[in-house]
């Protein structure tokens, strides 16, 4: 359990880490906003800065940062009207070291946050230091998202590949439901033996799973927050 001072300090390692990542949307950018709690801080400074004059247009990634940017008066918008995206902004639960390979969908909405990512020029990722490990799984589970209809035979199926996964279960013992109103399997990555590229192809590939929360390739950018400052990281080429 944290104390007192290591959460003031990670809730300042992340505010550092969002507003480095706010600071490079520029004028005129169609931006993605991302889900989490180190989003939600990049959301507000977004919205500071359009109170200042910032002229932006932005889409969500939930429905939760959806309401958050529209009582900052951000300028929302959908995929009808922006094809592609100049920037993105999110969290994540892991960044592999050297990869920038991330775990994603702890906050519940890994599906569009994939869709926002995918339709993007570039990815930043804001994080605190926690974030930042050598194995993926290493720490947090790796959310699947999964369609609700025949979920047992689905999760069978994943078990049957070697992933040992829990359906997501609300305080009221009920699925946890997604804005896509799908439900999520948290599964065990390191011990099923697989690295990260073939556990997305078998992932992927089974019937009843709509999207998985390895996120492979796609930062351009991680910006860690720390005591002193920020460091950014930049993928392995």
């Amino acid at each position: 359990m944290s104390t007192p001072e290591q959460a003031n300090s990670t809730d300042a390692a992340k505010r550092r880490a969002a507003v480095w990542a706010a600071s490079q949307v520029e004028d005129g950018m169609k931006v993605g906003l991302g889900t989490g709690s180190t989003s939600a801080l990049v959301i507000e400074e977004v919205g500071r800065r359009v109170a200042e004059g910032l002229r932006i247009t932005a889409i969500a990634t939930s429905e939760a940062s959806q309401k958050q940017a529209l009582g900052l008066k951000i300028p929302m918008s959908d995929f009808a009207h922006l094809p592609q995206l100049d920037l993105t902004i999110d969290g994540a639960d892991e960044v592999q070291e050297g990869t920038l390979y991330l775990i994603k969908g702890h906050g519940g909405a890994l599906l569009r946050e994939k869709i926002v990512a995918i339709a993007s020029k570039k990815l930043i990722i804001a994080v605190d230091p926690r974030k930042l490990v050598k194995t993926l799984g290493a720490v947090f589970t790796l959310p699947v998202e999964i369609v609700p209809f025949g979920f047992e035979t689905t999760m069978r199926r994943l078990k049957d590949l070697g992933f040992d996964c829990e359906l997501r279960m609300n305080d009221d013992g009920k699925p946890f439901v997604t804005d896509g109103q799908h439900y999520i399997a948290h599964c065990k990555l390191p011990q099923v033996g697989f690295d990260a590229k073939q556990a997305a192809e078998k992932l992927k590939a089974t019937v009843g799973v709509v999207e998985h929360g390895l996120f492979l390739g796609m930062a351009s950018k991680v910006v860690i927050g720390g005591p002193e400052g920020i460091q950014v990281l930049e993928a392995a080429r």
